[in-house]
């Protein structure tokens, strides 16, 4: 047999670990290898530059029971690390996984780490615990009774139509039907938006209710698109079992409700409210969607609905777990169960990363205030006081800073795509409608293909409403831009959405999660991998807040942005309320922008994408020698490549900011970037191989293979240079198969030394 120390970690997982696993009981059906857990973090800097870092994947995931129970990690290493190489990743990923054992091996035997007692210890190929017996000991350490033991352990749902619960859904569910078996009646699940609440709501209904801990289900939510999208959506499988609640007509027949809140609360004080048809402890399962929003207000109506049918278990879902209004979810539910935040979505890839443009306009950075005795369009007298920004759009509307504010927004989307999906918060209704009408003008020719390319989507108007669905729709090119207030903030699963204008005022920091919340969904088979965010209120500074999950730095701005600082307010003059104000506004224009991206620790940062790519490249080659030195070295310069792409540095990217280097070569492209070295063009270093005796020392079919792969480099660059497959291109295809090819260098070795030979020439100094 091979000496141990020679063999690569895939074999000793082949010859050593699998072996001993297999004989401890842990067969196919017990074993994942290679189980990637997270999609890997999207990076872009460049508007069509994307990329993915590498997924995190466990050597070996050992499930209970065949085909699900996940209940241990083991990581494996050559026989050149220790036994205990990898107990640290291990240890890593169990806790992410919300697993209780983690073990390692070097192919000589296993370190196991038991979290339910915190010992370490170092255990012989041939001792690895049996499933029945890591089982047994995860049951004794969580102290299941019979009863509870037959809840926990209900499977989830599955079909042909279903899918997987990524980990995170996994560590929700389990947790909640764990806390449910052992008698928790209140129970808090936050979860950012984008990151399937409405699966994870229907599988832990399926669990409760298959395992008979619960029968009659009672699932809330505020819009009726939320719980239509529910119902033909996560929920489908429900069908027959499940009923809609309308026109407040209670029906006893079915075992899952969906309602909204409206629809159980009487609409005349003088008449009961329609929940109470139903006995107090006909629901003995409650689902709250989004429940910041009022639900756990003592002087909500909603509330009554939870007060009233009490003794049934509640689990409240949000995204933004704590509000600033007196709705204070935390109170009533409790500390959350699981927290999965907008921040490790983006981390492990399942949400889209976001890149802010910060717009300050001078009129904002001043205020207004009128002239004495000045008169509104409208022939209005206008009361002697200062307007801040705050006002703008609800108690004082101004025409040009609304035209400035649709011209930007223009301006932006021809530079991402006019037909990127975009929402357009506005201060109240009027604006909205406002906004319309000039996002209309301004992109009068595709309005003029068809005129839903801009619509105002409001409580009040019908027709926007009705096309709500189509703005949904991945497949429907239209409505594409749409302007709201409050309507589109919540629950609005928008998949393809990839601008988010903000021009009102946000009053909470709930508010503001759930208007990000819009854009954070991925569609890659649509070209969505991140979305923009244009702020026109400062309203990104609240990235800044501890209450925010991503805890990114904001760009400076608001009253710090402009050479003239706001003045102080006049305090307002108590009076009867007035309508709106409406004023033309004079000499208003952009005064200062920040663009900002998300860097590799998830912070927000302002600097030049030329200078966070010199400082990433830096952190990996200290010196143009120690580049040098690594690229002359590496078998293959995609490894680098793809090593920098871990650290944030897209080639692309770069070539996309500096139009200059739009023909350099990579090679070129990070000397000039990190060195301050003279780049070449790909061309330029092909011609001075050609003109090099370099070709000579070869026959005359070699030397047009060698050409025209020159040329191939010259076009598209040293990665399809590198790969085999070239060969198989038209030009080289002439030549016959790549074996034939190959005999004129003398076989395969001589071929690729060849093309070895050609890259060193290439980038001689």
């Amino acid at each position: 047999m091979a000496d141990k120390k020679q063999l690569s970690e895939e074999d000793i997982k082949l010859q050593y670990i699998t072996p001993a696993l297999e004989s401890a009981g842990w067969d196919k059906q017990h074993i994942r290898m290679e189980y990637a857990f997270t999609d890997g973090r999207i990076i872009f800097q460049g508007q069509t530059s994307h990329a993915r870092k590498a997924k995190k994947f466990a050597d070996y995931l050992l499930q209970a029971e065949p085909n699900k129970f996940p209940i241990a990690v083991v990581e494996a290493k050559d026989n050149n690390h220790p036994i205990s190489g990898g107990i640290g990743q291990a240890k890593t990923y169990a806790e992410i996984l919300d697993l209780k054992f983690a073990f390692s091996s070097n192919g000589d035997g296993f370190t196991e780490y038991d979290f339910t007692t915190g010992i370490e210890k170092n255990i012989g190929l041939d001792e690895f615990p049996t499933p029945e017996q890591l089982k047994e000991r995860l049951l004794k350490y969580k102290g299941y009774t019979p009863e509870e033991r037959k809840i926990v352990e209900q499977p989830y749902y599955y079909d042909i139509d279903s899918h997987e619960p990524r980990y995170y859904q996994r560590i929700a569910i389990d947790r909640t039907v764990e806390a449910i078996a052992k008698g928790q009646d209140r129970i808090l699940i936050v979860m950012a938006t984008g990151t399937g609440k409405t699966f994870t709501s229907f599988q832990i209904i399926h669990r409760l209710t298959k395992s008979g801990a619960k029968k009659k289900v009672l699932y809330l939510a505020d819009r009726n698109v939320l719980i239509d999208q529910t119902m033909t959506q996560d929920f489908r499988p429900f069908k027959g079992r499940m009923t809609k609640i309308q026109n407040r007509t209670m029906d006893s027949s079915y075992e899952i409700y969906m309602a909204l809140y409206q629809q159980l609360v009487s609409p005349e004080e003088d008449k009961p409210n329609p929940y109470t048809e139903f006995q107090p402890s006909f629901f003995d399962l409650i689902i709250v969607d989004e429940c910041h929003r009022g639900s756990a207000k003592d002087d909500s109506q909603w509330k009554e609905i939870l007060k009233y049918f009490s003794s049934a278990t509640q689990i409240g879902m949000t995204a933004t777990p704590k509000a600033v209004d007196g709705a204070n979810n935390l109170d009533y539910f409790g500390n959350p169960i699981y927290t999965y935040s907008l921040k490790q979505g983006i981390e492990d890839g399942f949400l889209a990363p976001y890149r802010v443009t910060n717009s300050f306009l001078s009129v904002d950075l001043t205020g207004y205030i009128p002239e004495e005795g000045e008169a509104d369009l409208n022939g209005k007298l206008i009361e002697p006081e200062y307007f801040s920004r705050k006002e703008f759009g609800r108690e004082l509307a101004i025409n040009k800073r609304r035209e400035i504010v649709a011209w930007r927004i223009t301006k932006m989307l021809k530079q991402i795509g006019r037909m990127t999906k975009t929402i357009i918060f506005c201060p109240d209704i009027e604006e909205a409608e406002a906004m319309r009408q000039l996002l209309t003008n301004f992109n009068a020719d595709l309005c003029q293909k068809d005129h839903r390319y801009v619509m105002k989507i409001t409580g009040d108007d019908y027709e926007g409403k009705k096309q709500l669905d189509n703005f949904i729709d991945v497949d429907q090119q239209y409505p594409t831009v749409v302007t709201t207030s409050e309507m589109l903030s919540t629950g609005v699963d928008c998949k393809t959405c990839g601008l988010i204008v903000i021009d009102k005022e946000i009053q909470s920091m709930t508010e503001f999660k759930q208007i990000v919340g819009r854009g954070t969904r991925i569609r890659e088979d649509k070209g969505k991998w991140h979305f923009e965010i244009l702020d026109f209120r400062d309203a990104t500074k609240l990235f800044h807040d501890p209450d925010f999950d991503g805890d990114p730095e904001p760009p400076t701005g608001g009253g710090g942005g402009g050479s003239n600082p706001p003045k102080p307010p006049k305090p307002k003059t108590p009076g009867e309320p007035h309508e709106k104000y409406h004023v033309d506004g004079v000499d208003i224009q952009i005064d200062k922008e920040y663009v900002s991206f998300l860097d590799a620790n998830g912070k927000l940062t302002k600097e030049s994408y030329t200078d966070f790519t010199r400082k990433r490249i830096l952190g990996k080659y200290p010196s143009l020698n120690d580049f040098l030195q690594k690229w002359s070295e590496a078998e293959r310069k995609e490894v680098i490549v793809k090593e920098l792409k871990e650290y944030d540095v897209l080639i692309d990217a770069i070539r996309e900011q500096n139009p200059t280097l739009a023909e350099a070569d990579i090679f070129d492209i990070i000397c000039h970037v990190a060195f301050d070295q003279k780049p070449m063009t790909r061309k330029e270093r092909a011609n001075k191989v050609k003109k090099s005796d370099y070709f000579a020392q070869y026959g005359e079919q070699a030397r047009k293979v060698l050409e025209i792969l020159l040329d191939k480099y010259a076009d598209t660059g040293i990665l399809e240079l590198e790969n085999i497959a070239i060969l198989l291109t038209p030009q080289l295809a002439q030549f016959g198969r790549p074996q034939k090819i190959m005999k004129y260098f003398g076989g395969m070795e001589g071929y690729m030394s060849a093309v070895k030979n050609m890259e060193s020439r290439l980038y001689a100094a």
